[in-house]
């Protein structure tokens, strides 16, 4: 015989759960890097917005040895409590990856072989990380499944590199490198798929092109307006629809 909780009790479960989702969504906060890293020339801003309290999404940039910095975001599988879980596992298996020193596609192939060593049913993620070197100006990085990253020149806007197998999927995945020559004035857009995707009344989605028409119109000129209309433009084109998905973006500039 099964017992039905009194309405206080089935209040205390709410509030208890209320809690946990709080709590869940300030640590998610405190991982993930939310301000700008400003080192001259170099200047990386971010927006991070994921669709409830929590997500999937995840994002953070650093100092590498010699002066290069770091960075890489992600996108899990899946939405909410559970997906904000494995990206803190992603997360930290990652924080012991990038320190060693070792070039993009060798840090997701680790990646990838540490994450399948943890294997959780049904989940795993897409993600880019980049380096670049100030000394050079060259931006190398390698793409696990994440949407292509924008060059945003004076000169055009371009998506450049190619996809990649996600993370923590595939037994023995390998990973192409990538490398842009960065001019003064030049931007690299990276982000999640939720932006591409996010969908409007009808069914349509933002999709790449628009994505490209905000870097073409905005430029980089200013990395915190360029991020902030684009997600003002998402917000437009979905209108009151509820979010589909996190989403994450990141812009590195060349001051």
């Amino acid at each position: 015989m099964s017992v039905r909780p009194s309405g206080d009790h089935s209040k205390q479960i709410e509030q208890l759960r209320a809690f946990e989702i709080e709590e869940a969504r300030s640590i998610q906060q405190a991982m993930v890097c939310m301000d700008s890293l400003k080192l001259d020339p170099v200047e990386i801003v971010s927006r991070f917005r994921p669709m409830t309290e929590v997500g999937g999404d995840f994002l953070d940039y650093f100092r590498l040895e010699d002066s290069r910095l770091g960075l890489y975001l992600g996108d899990v599988v899946g939405k909410g409590l559970a997906a904000a879980m494995y990206a803190a596992l992603a997360m930290g298996t990652m924080r012991g990856i990038h320190k060693s020193n070792i070039a993009p596609t060798m840090v997701l192939e680790v990646l990838n072989e540490r994450l399948r060593m943890r294997i959780v049913p049904g989940r795993y993620c897409a993600l880019q990380y980049a380096v670049y070197n100030p000394e050079t100006r060259k931006l190398s990085y390698a793409n696990a499944a994440l949407p292509r990253p924008i060059l945003v020149s004076p000169c055009g806007c371009r998506e450049v590199g190619e996809g990649g197998l996600p993370s923590g999927l595939f037994a023995g995945a390998r990973y192409d490198e990538y490398s842009l020559q960065l001019e003064p004035g030049e931007a690299v857009l990276f982000c999640t798929d939720g932006i591409l995707e996010a969908r409007n009344h009808r069914g349509d989605d933002f999709g790449h092109e628009r994505v490209l028409e905000v870097c073409e119109r905005k430029g980089a000129s200013n990395c915190d307006a360029l991020l902030d209309h684009l997600f003002a433009e998402v917000d437009s084109f979905t209108g009151d629809d509820p979010p589909h998905d996190d989403m994450t973006a990141i812009v590195l500039k060349i001051r």
